[in-house]
């Protein structure tokens, strides 16, 4: 089993994750919120447990932005903040369970051990069909359409990796992807391919969904990564 810890104090992940491996479940720790958020989204872990108050993106924006993007993992708070309406609001923003620091470490292995035994809930809950603007894909079919209004309306084939990395760019919109973010979640962290095939395929891409006269929706961050959306749209 993998588990995501998420705290900026590493006076508390450093035994804890020496705890929690000693338990035989695999850590990765991150010490900031973007970090943590990052990690969640480009790989597969079984538990995220997060800290609320951290510089940056904090574990509660963390924790929404994920339920947000369909990222069902369950995830555990440990906070200090422990009023009844801190308990309600990190409930609310998707949190499956929460601890209060100073907490019981034999109190958080139940709990961890608790959230383990649930059963995976299943991919299917993951949007299939995606739009922006006047882009439509249905990535269980291959097929994407775009047009309509004052231009012709066209259907896009896709191959099978075209589609998975259409579908990728749509579910973030107006966010930066690393290059290995992508690759991760495209391809998976055992089978990543040669260095170029990511720009192959972005260029393979680009030449289907943007024609004469539509707008562009797929920009290259030089260096860094890739962003899809309107330019002149914020987020």
């Amino acid at each position: 089993m993998r588990i995501l810890l998420v705290d900026d104090e590493v006076e508390l992940t450093e035994p804890l994750s020496r705890v929690l491996q000693r338990e035989g479940y695999s850590v990765q720790v991150a010490h900031d919120g973007e970090t943590g958020y990052n990690l969640a989204v480009a790989d597969q872990f079984d538990l995220l447990i997060l800290d609320w108050m951290m510089p940056g993106l904090s574990g509660l924006d963390m924790c929404r932005q994920l339920r947000a993007h369909h990222l069902t993992t369950p995830v555990i708070f440990l906070t200090a903040k422990d009023t009844l309406n801190d308990r309600v609001e990190g409930l609310d923003a998707g949190a499956d369970d929460y601890l209060v620091k100073p907490f019981e470490l034999r109190e958080l292995l139940a709990r961890v051990r608790a959230l383990l035994r649930r059963p995976p809930i299943r991919e299917e809950t993951q949007e299939t069909t995606l739009q922006y603007q006047d882009l439509i894909l249905d990535s269980l079919n291959q097929v994407a359409k775009r047009g309509g209004g004052l231009l012709p309306e066209r259907t896009i084939e896709l191959s099978e990796k075209e589609a998975q990395l259409l579908q990728y760019l749509m579910r973030y919109p107006h966010q930066l992807l690393p290059h290995q973010q992508i690759y991760d979640a495209v391809w998976g962290t055992s089978d990543q391919p040669s260095s170029n095939a990511l720009a192959a395929q972005m260029r393979l891409l680009r030449r289907k969904v943007e024609h004469e006269n539509e707008s562009v929706l797929i920009h290259t961050v030089y260096g860094k990564g890739y962003r899809f959306g309107s330019p002149s749209e914020t987020r």
